[in-house]
């Protein structure tokens, strides 16, 4: 089956931070950058499929699970596509005294939502962080989310999309120089696999082996770690103790629902 109009929900994953959307001389247009992410290439994909194709991007980085429930769900119900994915959570599971149960609680009634309209719904389990130093302290709390999501997408019949087992996803080829945000080469990695569980035929494959990476001098490894740490992590402490967010202030890319540019 074609789908005639697609809706996607969620944080800065869904948003498509760290695959950039540049202009033919590699700078960014308008000098703001702008990102495609896995959610556009699907939608560019399901487009070449169906000429009336429309599609809506609401996700914002940054976002909370209850901010994205309380907010993006309400719009994508009004929508009423054919197809709806939501992703969030992530940024819930990195702060200290997160309720998983409580999460998928809320999960629970947005896709109770979002399957009453007769949409589609995609779900996703997050990657394992056991590879990320910060995040694998709270490894067994993500485990459990996910459990949960899984659960939830059986009960309700959504679509799931398995992260937690592309293999490709786990070296650091696929990510930005933030180590939080894929970048263009995870995306498409995602974008290929959300194609896979839709059944939608893809040139591109999800599953990905990468060539042996050249070993990394140690010196050199320790000034690629203290310049992580003073462009990203540390900058990422001082919001949290601002109480402030880095979508504060960020719209949606595209709010409504339309056909592709």
């Amino acid at each position: 089956m074609g789908y005639r109009s697609f809706v996607a929900i969620g944080d800065s994953f869904t948003e498509g931070l760290g695959d950039p959307l540049l202009d033919g001389s590699g700078a960014a247009a308008g000098g703001v950058v702008r990102y495609r992410g896995w959610a556009d290439r699907v939608a560019e994909r399901l487009a070449r499929l169906e000429p009336d194709f429309r599609y809506a991007n609401l996700a914002v980085r940054g976002k909370l699970i209850d901010q994205v429930v309380d907010v993006q769900v309400p719009l994508a119900v009004q929508m009423r596509p054919d197809l709806i994915s939501f992703c969030a959570g992530g940024n819930d599971l990195i702060r200290p005294g997160s309720d998983p149960d409580r999460m998928a609680k809320k999960v629970a009634a947005a896709v109770r939502d979002l399957r009453g309209t007769g949409a589609e719904v995609i779900l996703f389990t997050g990657m394992d962080p056991r590879d990320t130093p910060i995040m694998r302290r709270a490894r067994g709390k993500f485990a459990v989310f996910f459990m949960h999501i899984r659960s939830l997408a059986d009960l309700y019949g959504c679509h799931l999309v398995d992260m937690w087992s592309m293999q490709g996803l786990r070296d650091w080829r696929a990510w930005s120089d933030d180590r939080l945000h894929m970048n263009s080469t995870g995306h498409r990695l995602v974008a290929a696999k959300v194609l896979d569980v839709l059944g939608v035929p893809e040139e591109g494959d999800w599953r990905m082996t990468w060539p042996p990476r050249e070993r990394v001098d140690s010196r050199a490894k320790l000034r690629e770690d203290a310049l992580w740490f003073r462009r990203h992590f540390a900058p990422w402490i001082g919001r949290r103790l601002r109480g402030t967010s880095s979508g504060d202030g960020v719209d949606p890319k595209r709010p409504h629902l339309g056909p592709l540019s």
